[in-house]
């Protein structure tokens, strides 16, 4: 069943809806009298918490049991770690969303799928479709995404349009193309696809043995924090655990329409050219802003922008210290922690989610970083040169 966060109307689950008639954005109801506490820390992967979720399996690659690494060279006397999302199939979060997103689609009797993508919604949906012999549809922002990730979704087979224009346009025009081709959309305003994202805030739980103090991670369509958000709820709701996170969210300053908001007060307004280096957050008008304004409120959470040069240093530091590469969006998760506790205004156990691997985006790399010239191949020249390193 679905309900909508604005006006409380229900919708049935097999109907192809993804707004309420008000405008508002739906939220999937489970039925948590049929949970199971399977919270063991063992075998973790995402649908050991099927009974969480409102669709069978369907379609998978297997997503899910992502590694968390406490960052003990970083910060060795803080309780931090890393949810490394970039270990899923595709190299990030949204494997989550489109394995019981593509099964929706499939129960639905759905042949085509479609999205507006930054890069990796694209990557996800091509793979997950050509596991389930889908037709998949992308628009891409016109020499907006990074190449690591267009590769993935031509490989997979998907029929890629690039738009003139951002996110925001191509998302614009994918909602107004949906009914008229037939084809079901699984962006993160498709509210099953936030019920596998969701399978975070439980492994979290099930891997660190206890819910943490903050939960922080990067912003951009907004659908994240309050999937996160609402398994933390459902898991409590399910009287599996009694304390609740905060959730902290970090954008880019350049792209950052929520922190403005929040910390300015009035109306929502969009950022109308949106600019960062951190592409896959690269959005100025996220869908979900309104969901993650509720998770934030209801949790005492924090909404804060951090610059690009904050946003690649963590990432330098992050793989150099942790041995961990992520791309620039998953950096903001550290760039915005580090900020926050200088300020002190985080503290306790807290978990960064890094929301893709950083062969997403390499070029982000390889243009701050050049190779000298060759060595002579002998072994004198070649000590000068690591003496002098």
């Amino acid at each position: 069943m679905l309900r909508c966060i604005e006006c409380g109307r229900f919708y049935r689950g097999d109907e192809v809806v993804y707004r309420c008639e008000c405008g508002g954005l739906l939220e999937v109801i489970v039925d948590l009298s049929r949970v199971d506490d399977v919270f063991d820390g063992k075998d973790v992967r995402l649908w050991k918490y099927e009974r969480f979720l409102p669709v069978r399996k369907k379609v998978s690659l297997e997503e899910g049991g992502t590694p968390l690494y406490r960052l003990k060279n970083i910060f060795p006397s803080l309780r931090v770690f890393l949810k490394n999302e970039g270990a899923n199939p595709t190299g990030s979060f949204k494997d989550r969303g489109m394995t019981v997103g593509v099964s929706k689609a499939l129960e639905l009797g759905m042949d085509k799928v479609l999205c507006a993508s930054t890069g990796n919604t694209a990557a996800s949906l091509a793979a997950y479709s050509a596991r389930a012999g889908m037709k998949c549809y992308i628009l891409i922002p016109g020499g907006k995404v990074a190449l690591g990730k267009l590769s993935q979704a031509l490989i997979h087979g998907a029929k890629v349009i690039p738009v003139k224009g951002n996110f925001d346009v191509a998302l614009k025009l994918v909602m107004e193309l949906s009914s008229d081709l037939r084809v079901y959309v699984l962006n993160s305003i498709n509210p099953f696809r936030l019920e596998g994202q969701k399978t975070l805030a439980f492994e979290i739980y099930d891997q660190l043995g206890e819910v943490p103090d903050n939960v922080v991670l990067p912003v951009g369509n907004a659908g994240n924090i309050s999937a996160i958000w609402k398994g933390f709820k459902e898991l409590a709701m399910a009287g599996i655990t009694k304390k609740l996170p905060r959730m902290v969210g970090i954008q880019a300053e350049g792209a950052s329409p929520l922190v403005r908001m929040l910390k300015e007060g009035g109306e929502f307004r969009p950022c109308s050219n949106p600019e960062t280096v951190a592409t896959a957050i690269r959005i100025g008008n996220p869908v979900n802003w309104s969901k993650a304004v509720r998770a934030i409120r209801e949790s005492k959470g924090l909404l804060e922008s951090v610059s690009d040069g904050e946003i690649l240093r963590a990432q330098y530091r992050l793989a150099s210290k942790e041995g961990i590469f992520v791309e620039p969006a998953s950096a903001a998760s550290l760039a915005g922690f580090i900020k926050l506790k200088d300020l002190h205004l985080v503290d306790g156990t807290t978990v960064l989610v890094a929301t893709g691997h950083g062969l997403k985006d390499p070029n982000v790399v390889l243009d701050r970083f050049s190779l000298p010239n060759p060595v002579d191949p002998d072994v004198e020249s070649m000590k000068e040169r690591i003496l002098n390193h």
